[in-house]
């Protein structure tokens, strides 16, 4: 080691820091250090150099300008191997910097805050933090940079040794490009003016997110599984308590997100049963048991060992008509004392409190080579745009219901066929090649509750055979996008069947 050798430690999140910066002392590190690390550093008995000192400059415009100095980026960006560099160091006294440890300013929490202000958020976007980090990482041949507090006690004992293999400073850089990318993501979403994409998806586009727990493995076993949320991001099942039972698996995330999504999508007491991502079991009433028994009925036997969203808070009466159903996972945005305390005596039932999901930036779905990216499915619905096509319009009753079932519609996949009455499902098909197969699994699940039932479809009929099995099944009335080239067929079709049907203009896929 040099006879001078500087250790950097600047860091929001003072965790650790103390033992750390005296393994530096120890190995012969002279500590350098700015604010409330300095003061940490010294009140734990260390010795240490303001920064002011070595750059011969005060901090200034409130301390926004402090690390901003050729002498502190001399001394990380200079080739120790390069007799040019130490030339220049020599000449213009800079010593060089072997360790830097830096985090950077709380920008993600502030923004959390409900109160916090657009000048809260700028106040809170550090400047000299991701310079000096990404400088002591581009020059990680020469400089170790630690940006995360659980690596102080590995990367001291290899300091402590004299030896941190090249193959480890490697890795801290990528952790310390990693750290400064998401922060600078969080940032760009934070300023976007509704945090949304919108119509023009933008010629660059990062996705920051940070992992909150780890699963025992992800779809199957032989997998490797991470839970991650997205910056500034509370609401949603990533960020939901979990409030009793076992741990929670990928495939519980990925089946209670569609729950979740599914129920907050009505604004009435809303009840989703989900299994296998598709909704089995969804109703809408004005009390949540009955909206519970209803979403039950739309198909028991898939309900066991489902997954329960609820939109609203849930009460006693409807854990009493829960009773006798093995549910995987439940998720509310809250629960009554009494209701959440009979609820835990299910030792295998997860239960979580999530808050409202909020508004997806963007879908993003990795595949081979890269990522495919839109925004979300959530357009306003019109109904008085939607245009009748056949004789006969429908009822009042059958209007409601096959607004219900064109909303339901679009949590099920495609190709996505619910039946539905009284705003309930009594029957769905999903995922299937063609779209007659799905009619024909939401008929066989409805049985004798199909008739009277309407029917949504995600996308068009390409052939009159779906309605006309729907018909024969007792359907009363269909909505769907429209837009095949055999629309007027469809048509013709239901209006000798004596149908009514809805031609939406919107279409609803969810692969």
């Amino acid at each position: 080691m040099r006879e001078k050798a500087y250790a950097l430690l600047s860091v929001y999140d003072k965790t650790g820091i103390e033992q750390f910066g005296r393994t530096l002392a120890d190995a012969g590190y002279r500590l350098i250090s700015t604010g409330g690390t300095l003061e940490t550093l010294r009140n734990a008995g260390l010795d240490v150099q303001q920064v002011a000192e070595v750059t011969g400059f005060p901090e200034i415009l409130d301390g926004r300008v402090k690390t901003l100095h050729p002498a502190i980026h001399g001394g990380l960006l200079a080739k120790r191997s390069d007799p040019a560099h130490a030339e220049q160091l020599a000449r213009r006294g800079i010593s060089p910097i072997d360790v830097v440890a830096n985090n950077l300013y709380p920008f993600t929490e502030t923004v959390r805050r409900n109160n916090a202000t657009l000048q809260n958020a700028l106040e809170n976007i550090d400047v000299g933090g991701p310079a000096m980090t990404r400088a002591a990482a581009k020059n990680f041949h020469d400089v170790i940079v630690v940006v995360d507090p659980s690596d102080y006690e590995r990367v001291g004992r290899l300091i402590s040794t004299g030896n941190v293999p090249l193959d480890e400073r490697r890795k801290l850089a990528a952790k310390a490009f990693q750290h400064v990318a998401l922060y600078d993501t969080s940032i760009s979403t934070y300023l976007r003016a509704d945090r949304r994409i919108g119509a023009h998806l933008p010629k660059e586009l990062t996705a920051g997110w940070s992992l909150v727990r780890t699963p025992r493995y992800g779809e199957n076993p032989h997998q490797t599984g991470g839970i991650y949320s997205s910056p500034g991001e509370t609401g949603g099942v990533v960020n939901a308590e979990q409030l009793h039972g076992i741990e929670m698996s990928y495939l519980n995330y990925l089946d209670a997100d569609a729950a979740w999504r599914a129920a907050f999508g009505f604004p009435q007491h809303a009840v989703a049963i989900v299994k296998h991502a598709n909704p089995c079991g969804l109703a809408v009433r004005n009390r949540q048991e009955e909206a519970f028994r209803h979403a039950l009925e739309g198909d028991p036997i898939s309900a066991y060992g489902g997954i329960i969203g609820f939109n609203s808070v849930v009460t006693m009466t409807t854990v009493n008509a829960m009773r006798g159903l093995l549910s995987d996972v439940i998720v509310a945005p809250d629960y009554e004392a009494d209701a959440l305390k009979a609820l835990k005596r299910r030792k295998r039932t997860r239960i979580l409190r999530a808050a409202h999901p909020g508004n997806s930036l963007v879908d993003i779905r990795s595949i081979s080579g890269g990522a495919i990216v839109q925004t979300p499915d959530d357009i306003p619905e019109d109904p008085s745009a939607w245009q009748v096509v056949t004789k006969r319009p429908p009822t009042d009753a059958e209007q409601a219901d096959l607004e219900f079932a064109w909303q339901a519609c679009k949590y099920v996949h495609s190709n996505a066929i619910v039946l539905a009455q009284d705003r309930a499902i009594v029957g769905m098909g999903a995922g299937q090649p063609n779209r007659v197969s799905s009619v024909e699994i939401a008929v066989r699940v409805a049985r004798s509750r199909a008739a009277g039932s309407v029917l949504a479809s995600d996308a068009f009929f390409p052939f009159q055979d779906g309605v006309e099995l729907a018909a024969e099944a007792g359907v009363t009335a269909v909505i769907q996008p429209g837009g095949s080239i055999k629309d007027e067929e469809v048509t013709a079709a239901a209006n000798r069947l004596g149908l009514a049907m809805i031609h939406t203009g919107v279409r609803h896929f969810l692969h």
